[in-house]
Protein backbone atom coordinates (compact mmCIF):
# COMPACT_ATOMS: atom_id res chain seq x y z
CA UNK A 1 0.00 0.00 0.00
CA UNK A 2 1.33 3.42 -1.00
CA UNK A 3 1.69 6.19 1.59
CA UNK A 4 0.68 9.71 0.54
CA UNK A 5 1.23 12.93 2.50
CA UNK A 6 -0.69 16.08 1.53
CA UNK A 7 0.87 19.30 2.82
CA UNK A 8 -0.53 22.80 3.17
CA UNK A 9 0.19 25.77 5.40
CA UNK A 10 -2.29 25.21 8.23
CA UNK A 11 -3.80 21.80 7.37
CA UNK A 12 -7.23 23.38 7.56
CA UNK A 13 -8.70 23.62 4.08
CA UNK A 14 -7.01 22.60 0.82
CA UNK A 15 -5.03 19.72 2.32
CA UNK A 16 -8.15 18.51 4.13
CA UNK A 17 -10.16 18.55 0.90
CA UNK A 18 -7.36 16.69 -0.89
CA UNK A 19 -7.15 14.20 1.99
CA UNK A 20 -10.86 13.44 1.61
CA UNK A 21 -10.68 12.93 -2.14
CA UNK A 22 -7.45 10.95 -2.12
CA UNK A 23 -8.93 8.55 0.44
CA UNK A 24 -12.13 8.34 -1.60
CA UNK A 25 -10.44 7.64 -4.93
CA UNK A 26 -7.54 5.51 -3.65
CA UNK A 27 -9.55 3.23 -1.38
CA UNK A 28 -7.26 0.33 -0.44
CA UNK A 29 -4.49 1.47 -2.83
CA UNK A 30 -3.08 4.06 -0.44
CA UNK A 31 -2.80 5.29 3.10
CA UNK A 32 -3.38 9.05 3.09
CA UNK A 33 -2.12 11.58 5.63
CA UNK A 34 -2.47 15.34 5.65
CA UNK A 35 -0.49 17.91 7.57
CA UNK A 36 0.57 21.52 7.69
CA UNK A 37 3.69 23.43 8.52
CA UNK A 38 1.35 24.94 11.15
CA UNK A 39 -1.99 23.72 12.51
CA UNK A 40 -5.07 25.89 12.22
CA UNK A 41 -7.88 23.38 12.84
CA UNK A 42 -10.16 22.03 10.14
CA UNK A 43 -12.07 24.82 8.41
CA UNK A 44 -15.85 24.35 8.90
CA UNK A 45 -16.50 25.55 5.33
CA UNK A 46 -14.17 22.83 4.01
CA UNK A 47 -16.21 20.27 5.96
CA UNK A 48 -19.45 21.68 4.53
CA UNK A 49 -18.24 21.86 0.93
CA UNK A 50 -17.02 18.26 1.09
CA UNK A 51 -20.30 17.07 2.64
CA UNK A 52 -22.10 18.66 -0.31
CA UNK A 53 -20.17 16.21 -2.53
CA UNK A 54 -20.80 13.22 -0.25
CA UNK A 55 -17.37 13.13 1.44
CA UNK A 56 -17.23 13.31 5.25
CA UNK A 57 -14.10 14.98 6.64
CA UNK A 58 -15.78 16.11 9.87
CA UNK A 59 -13.64 13.77 11.98
CA UNK A 60 -10.34 14.91 10.40
CA UNK A 61 -7.79 16.62 12.60
CA UNK A 62 -5.26 19.33 11.83
CA UNK A 63 -1.78 17.84 12.12
CA UNK A 64 1.76 19.23 12.02
CA UNK A 65 4.10 17.73 9.43
CA UNK A 66 6.66 16.92 12.15
CA UNK A 67 4.22 14.34 13.56
CA UNK A 68 4.94 12.23 10.47
CA UNK A 69 8.72 12.57 10.23
CA UNK A 70 9.25 8.84 10.83
CA UNK A 71 6.88 7.67 8.09
CA UNK A 72 8.46 6.63 4.81
CA UNK A 73 6.09 8.25 2.30
CA UNK A 74 5.91 7.25 -1.34
CA UNK A 75 4.41 10.58 -2.40
CA UNK A 76 4.33 14.07 -0.91
CA UNK A 77 1.90 16.54 -2.48
CA UNK A 78 2.13 20.22 -1.55
CA UNK A 79 -1.09 22.09 -2.32
CA UNK A 80 0.18 25.63 -1.77
CA UNK A 81 3.41 27.49 -2.46
CA UNK A 82 3.89 28.44 1.19
CA UNK A 83 3.97 24.80 2.30
CA UNK A 84 6.44 23.89 -0.44
CA UNK A 85 8.75 26.70 0.63
CA UNK A 86 8.44 26.13 4.40
CA UNK A 87 8.25 22.35 4.60
CA UNK A 88 10.96 21.09 6.95
CA UNK A 89 13.29 18.51 5.51
CA UNK A 90 12.87 14.96 6.65
CA UNK A 91 14.53 11.98 5.00
CA UNK A 92 12.23 10.28 2.54
CA UNK A 93 12.36 8.59 -0.82
CA UNK A 94 9.02 10.17 -1.66
CA UNK A 95 8.27 11.57 -5.06
CA UNK A 96 7.24 15.19 -4.62
CA UNK A 97 4.37 16.84 -6.44
CA UNK A 98 3.12 20.41 -6.23
CA UNK A 99 0.02 22.32 -7.25
CA UNK A 100 -0.72 25.78 -5.87
CA UNK A 101 -4.49 25.72 -5.40
CA UNK A 102 -6.22 29.01 -4.56
CA UNK A 103 -7.08 29.36 -0.88
CA UNK A 104 -10.87 29.63 -0.58
CA UNK A 105 -10.52 30.53 3.11
CA UNK A 106 -8.95 33.85 2.06
CA UNK A 107 -11.72 34.65 -0.42
CA UNK A 108 -13.64 37.85 0.37
CA UNK A 109 -17.24 38.07 -0.77
CA UNK A 110 -20.83 37.45 0.19
CA UNK A 111 -21.81 34.17 1.82
CA UNK A 112 -23.06 32.82 -1.52
CA UNK A 113 -19.91 33.96 -3.36
CA UNK A 114 -17.73 32.35 -0.68
CA UNK A 115 -19.70 29.10 -0.94
CA UNK A 116 -19.22 29.18 -4.72
CA UNK A 117 -15.47 29.77 -4.32
CA UNK A 118 -15.16 26.80 -1.95
CA UNK A 119 -17.05 24.64 -4.46
CA UNK A 120 -14.85 25.88 -7.34
CA UNK A 121 -11.62 25.06 -5.50
CA UNK A 122 -13.09 21.76 -4.28
CA UNK A 123 -13.73 20.74 -7.90
CA UNK A 124 -10.16 21.67 -8.88
CA UNK A 125 -8.77 19.55 -6.05
CA UNK A 126 -11.17 16.71 -6.83
CA UNK A 127 -10.00 16.56 -10.45
CA UNK A 128 -6.34 16.69 -9.39
CA UNK A 129 -6.79 13.89 -6.83
CA UNK A 130 -8.74 11.66 -9.22
CA UNK A 131 -6.03 12.06 -11.88
CA UNK A 132 -3.27 11.50 -9.30
CA UNK A 133 -4.77 8.24 -8.02
CA UNK A 134 -5.26 6.94 -11.55
CA UNK A 135 -1.48 7.29 -12.11
CA UNK A 136 -0.25 5.51 -8.97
Amino acid sequence: MKKILVLCTGNSCRSQIADGYLKHFAGEKAEVYSAGVETHGVNPKAITTMAEDGIDISQNTSNNVLEYENIDFDYVITVCDNARERCPYFPTKAEKFHYNFPDPAKFVGTEEETKAEFARVREMIKTYCKDFVEKI
